[in-house]
């Protein structure tokens, strides 16, 4: 597993272009967000993203899974968003929120299997160039751990996933242990699923 440190306020364009590059080829990567450190894949490459379910020990039909976009634009493309949503999404992204909502058909099989996708815009320049560079939007998953440095610290996350199929870890100091908040958007009104970092903007 490859190590690049990017500062997040100035990612280093090469390196942000050779996570790109590995991502373009199906190959998976561990970058930062605003809460946890994340598994990424290119979110359109359907053995990608069974990779990483299977890498977590998840069933794609049975998990919710998630991507990040850009922009709430982009997620238009992915999701359905009616008015409430978009306004309640316009006020809280980019942030430490993941907004559960109906998926559209751009999705590939691993998706379809569920008729809901998780939603991130996160406040993080590192994980929004890698979309930007993409072109689309990136499958994610928090890392597993049990022990907080090793959900924290990126030499030792790279220990703990060296024995896994994994190109890269992108490297932006000490993460955090706090996973984002889940807001269930598919019902009549919104519902917080999961209490986690930030405070809901209603």
């Amino acid at each position: 597993m490859k190590l690049f440190s990017v500062f997040p306020s100035n990612p280093n364009e090469r390196f942000i272009d050779i996570a790109v590059d590995a991502l373009s080829m199906g190959k998976i990567i561990i970058y930062p967000t605003d809460t946890l450190y994340a598994l990424g894949c290119d979110a359109l490459n359907n053995n990608a993203v069974e990779e990483i379910c299977k890498i977590k020990g998840m069933r794609s039909e049975k998990t919710n899974l998630s991507i990040i976009c850009n922009s709430i634009s982009q997620v238009a493309e992915y999701a359905r968003v009616d008015n409430e949503t978009f306004h309640l999404m316009k006020k809280n992204l980019p942030g430490p929120f993941t907004f559960i909502l109906p998926a559209l058909s751009k999705l590939p099989k691993a998706f379809k299997k569920r008729k809901t996708v998780g939603i991130r815009i996160p406040d993080n320049n590192v994980a929004l160039n890698l979309v930007n560079k993409l072109g689309h939007p990136i499958m994610t998953t928090s890392i597993q751990f049990d022990d907080d440095d090793y959900g924290c610290e990126p030499e030792l996350i790279a220990e703990l996933y060296s024995p896994y199929p994994i190109d890269m870890l992108i490297d932006s100091g000490r993460g955090n242990t706090i996973p984002s908040t889940i807001i269930d958007c598919t019902g009549d009104t919104p519902e917080i699923v999961r209490e986690g970092k930030g405070i809901l903007n209603i």
